[in-house]
C-alpha cells in the first residue's frame, strides 16, 4: 500500500479549505518551556524596561545542510539576492513557489564553508528538503525537528540550544558574562563570546528594538548556560521569558509568522504535495478566524503582502521568478499593524460574564491565535473587505489589543477600519473554537513596528524594510 501523502489527503477531502477550517490540530504550542517564569506581564514589560531571556531551543525546525552545492540550493528556491553572504552572516530566507506565493520563512545562518542551518518554522524546511531529494544537488541533510507539542512527560533532545538575550540592559549583561567589552557587530552578522568558560556562537540581533544576542551550543550545555545568565543578569533586572508571553513579542515588533503555505493547488507544486507526508504541518495545520472563502487561493500570500518586498532581487533565478517579475509592487496590500479598540475590547471581555448576553470569541492573553494560520476580515466603513489580520494579541507595554495586518495599499495609517472577530455561523469544527457570535472591532491602522522603542532603534532588517 503506497503511503499516504498531502496529496491523498487532499483528494480524500475534497476542497482544502474545508479540510483546514476543521482541522483537530489543536492550538500551536510553543512546546516544552514554561508557560510562564514571572507572569506574562512582567515578562513583557521586561523585553522593553530591562533584559529579557528569551528560551528558543525547542520550537523551532533546525535544518542543517552541508555540501559543495548548499548555496546554490538556497540560492535557487530563495527570493533573497545571495551576493555578499559569507560565513559569520545570516539572513531571513523567504521561498516562494513557482506562481510566485510566500511557502514559509526563517533564518539561514552561514556557519562555515559550505555550511549553513536554517531555523525557523516547518514549511520552508520542508520545501528545502524536497528540493535537496530532487533537484540533483550535492548537499547533505539533518533535520532535527522541533521538540513535541506535548511531550506527555518524556524527555526531550535536540542539537543546540537556543537563546536570546534582548533588552534595554542585554549588552550590560552580555560583556558581564563574557568579561569584558564585546563589538556590538551589524545586524545578522555573527561571532562568538565566552560564558561561563564556554566559547557559545552569537547573532547580532534585536527582537525587543534595542541590541541583543541570540546564542547558541550543543544542547548538554543548556542549564549551565542559563543559570550563568541569569545570575549576571540579577542586578540589570533579567527576566526569563516563558512559552505564553514570548510569541507575543512579534506583535510590536511586527513579523507576521504563520501565513499559509501556498502549496495546495497548481500542476507546479503536484509533485511536492505527493511528497509531503499526510502527517507533515501542511497536512495537519489549520486555518482559523472569519475570512472564508471556497477558493484555497484566496489565502495565499505573495511577499509584499508581509513586508518582504524588498527581499526581493532579480539577480539569480528562483523558484517563482518569472511570476513575481510580473507583479507592480506599488498596487499590492501593505502590512500594517491594527490598534483594537477598547471599548470593543471590553465587550469582548464583558460576555464572558454574561449568562443571558451575546458569547464572543474567547480572546486569549497575551495571544489569541487559534489555529496555526491565522486570517480574520478586515473591513472599511461601507464593509467592504480590504484585508486580512493575521496575527493577533495584547501588548501589556503598549496597553492595547494589537494584530499584525495585510491591508490594500492606498489606506494611510490613521484610518480606522474594523477586524470581524470570530467565525461565521457559531464557529468551526477546530477543538480551539467554542460557539460564539462575531463581532466587529474596531482598528486604527498604524506603523510596523508598532513599539515605538522598536521602531526608533532597530537597525534597518528583517523587520524594518516595510512601515506603513
Amino acid at each position: 500500500m503506497a503511503q499516504r501523502s498531502l496529496e491523498t489527503v487532499l483528494e480524500q477531502a475534497g476542497n482544502p479549505v474545508e479540510l483546514l477550517r476543521n482541522s483537530q490540530l489543536g492550538a500551536y504550542v510553543y512546546p516544552v518551556v514554561a508557560a510562564e517564569f514571572h507572569n506574562w506581564r512582567s515578562e513583557q514589560w521586561a523585553w522593553q524596561h530591562s533584559a529579557v531571556l528569551f528560551d528558543q531551543s525547542h520550537h523551532m525546525v533546525d535544518l542543517f545542510i552541508s555540501g559543495p552545492d548548499a548555496l546554490k540550493l538556497i540560492s535557487d528556491t530563495a527570493i533573497n539576492s545571495m551576493k555578499g553572504f559569507s560565513v559569520n552572516k545570516a539572513k531571513q530566507y523567504v521561498p516562494t513557489t513557482p506562481y510566485g506565493h510566500v511557502i514559509g520563512d526563517g533564518i539561514l545562518f552561514y556557519l562555515a564553508e559550505n555550511e549553513f542551518v536554517y531555523v525557523g518554522r516547518a514549511p520552508a524546511a520542508n520545501w528545502l528538503m524536497f528540493h535537496a531529494e530532487t533537484g540533483g544537488y550535492d548537499v547533505e541533510i539533518l533535520k532535527d525537528d522541533r521538540s513535541p507539542s506535548r511531550p506527555m512527560g518524556k524527555p526531550v533532545k535536540r542539537v543546540n540550544w537556543r537563546f536570546q538575550i534582548q533588552g534595554p540592559r542585554a549588552w550590560e549583561i552580555i560583556e558581564k558574562l563574557h568579561g569584558g567589552p564585546l563589538e556590538q557587530l551589524k545586524f545578522f552578522n555573527m561571532s562568538e563570546m565566552n560564558i561561563a568558560g564556554r566559547k557559545v556562537r552569537t547573532l547580532r540581533h534585536g527582537m525587543s528594538g534595542a541590541p541583543g544576542l541570540e546564542i547558541w551550543g550543543p544542547y548538554e550545555e543548556q542549564e549551565e548556560i542559563r543559570a550563568a545568565i541569569l545570575e549576571a543578569g540579577k542586578e540589570f533586572g533579567i527576566v526569563p521569558c516563558g512559552s505564553r508571553a514570548y510569541p507575543s513579542n512579534t506583535l510590536e515588533s511586527g513579523w507576521i509568522p504563520s501565513p499559509l503555505p501556498a502549496i495546495y493547488t497548481g500542476d507546479k507544486l503536484k509533485a511536492y504535495r505527493e511528497w509531503l507526508g499526510a502527517d507533515s504541518y501542511e497536512a495537519t495545520g489549520s486555518i482559523g478566524g472569519s475570512f472564508v472563502s471556497d477558493k484555497i487561493e484566496d489565502y495565499y500570500l505573495n511577499p509584499w503582502e508581509l513586508g518582504y518586498g524588498p527581499f526581493v532581487k532579480f539577480d539569480h533565478e528562483f523558484h517563482g521568478r518569472e511570476a513575481l517579475e510580473k507583479i507592480d509592487p506599488a498596487t499590492q496590500r501593505q502590512k500594517v499593524t491594527l490598534a483594537w479598540n477598547a471599548e470593543d475590547m471590553a465587550k469582548i471581555f464583558a460576555s464572558l460574564f454574561d449568562p443571558d448576553g451575546e458569547q464572543y470569541k474567547f480572546f486569549d492573553l497575551p495571544l489569541a491565535n487559534y489555529a496555526s494560520s491565522n486570517y480574520d476580515r478586515v473591513v472599511d466603513a461601507d464593509g467592504r473587505t480590504v484585508g486580512l489580520s493575521m496575527f493577533t494579541g495584547y501588548s501589556f507595554n503598549e496597553k492595547s489589543a494589537l494584530s499584525l495586518a495585510t491591508i490594500d495599499h492606498g489606506i494611510p495609517v490613521g484610518t480606522e477600519l474594523k477586524v470581524v472577530w470570530g467565525e461565521p455561523n457559531g464557529g468551526t469544527r477546530k477543538t480551539t473554537v467554542e460557539p460564539h457570535k462575531q463581532i466587529e472591532v474596531r482598528a486604527i491602522v498604524s506603523s510596523v513596528p508598532y513599539s515605538r522603542v522598536a521602531r526608533e532603534t532597530y537597525q534597518e532588517g528583517w523587520r524594518t524594510h516595510q512601515s506603513a
